[in-house]
């Protein structure tokens, strides 16, 4: 599926002021990353990126950490930077851009971090490029993104319920953000010139009274579909949508709530000296 990088930036721009009270999976997870890169770091970098800074969490955190580290900061919503911005305060350079495009020089960075941004760039491999380009011989990088088995019982249930739909199915399968599967991510990082890979995953759940919860939850992040437009709505969508909640219900629902995966993928890499 091509993801309309458009429409991303758009839903978390329209959605940052919310953003901080709906994201507890990824509250969760940039804490796990920060445990993560603890036991690679060497030493206090001097010059920190997070791609996809969202309000500015990780930063801050990194901050606290390492306090003489000159901080930076891109997303691809200007909301979210600006949101960041208001959190971190003068200590950190804050720039609206484009992780597949990364607007800093070559060897700018001693560490290059992101939480829950990868899966919504379509070129996984230019995006590793890009990191290593902008490292330092030496320079760490520390991601966490969601992977293949994400929201995978709404998934399975939402499929089933267009699926009932036969030849009319297609349309409304395209409302479905497509998460990329472990071997994926490896094969990327295998043509990558990073060295001393570390790849890692793990699960977090979440659990919400309804289905419809669960999607206002991902709406009020921006987390919506990122697929191109031209989707089928209406009637039918709504149709699909009430089926969706009774099978998933049905199938994972225990004491008035549903629960909702998410497969997390951690990878730590290195920029080695001379490559």
């Amino acid at each position: 599926m091509r993801i309309n990088r458009d429409r991303v930036g758009r839903a978390f721009h329209q959605q940052a002021g919310e953003y901080d009270r709906h994201a507890t999976v990824q509250k969760r997870v940039v804490n796990r990353l920060l445990s993560l890169a603890q036991c690679r770091v060497s030493q206090a970098p001097a010059d920190v990126l997070d791609i996809g800074c969202g309000t500015g969490q990780l930063l801050s955190s990194l901050g606290i950490q390492y306090p003489n580290s000159r901080l930076y900061g891109l997303d691809l919503a200007y909301n979210m930077t600006r949101c960041a911005a208001e959190r971190l305060g003068p200590g950190a350079a804050l720039v609206n851009g484009d992780a597949e495009q990364l607007p800093f020089r070559a060897g700018a960075f001693d560490l290059v971090v992101s939480t829950s941004t990868v899966q919504w760039i379509e070129d996984l491999g230019g995006f590793f490029r890009q990191c290593h380009r902008v490292l330092r011989p030496g320079g760490l990088l520390c991601i966490a993104f969601f992977a293949g088995r994400t929201m995978r019982e709404l998934q399975e249930c939402y499929r089933d319920a267009a699926g009932q739909r036969g030849g009319c199915a297609e349309g409304y399968l395209d409302r479905l953000h497509r998460f990329r599967e472990i071997p994926a991510v490896q094969e990327a990082l295998g043509r990558s010139d990073f060295g001393g890979v570390l790849l890692s995953s793990g699960i977090e759940m979440d659990h919400y009274p309804d289905v419809p919860d669960l999607l206002r939850s991902i709406k009020r992040i921006g987390a919506g579909s990122a697929a191109q437009e031209g989707r089928q709505a209406g009637l039918g969508w709504r149709r699909i949508l009430n089926e969706t909640s009774r099978l998933y219900r049905e199938r994972y629902g225990r004491d008035g709530m549903i629960p909702v995966t998410y497969e997390v993928v951690y990878v730590i890499a290195q920029r080695c000296d001379g490559n």
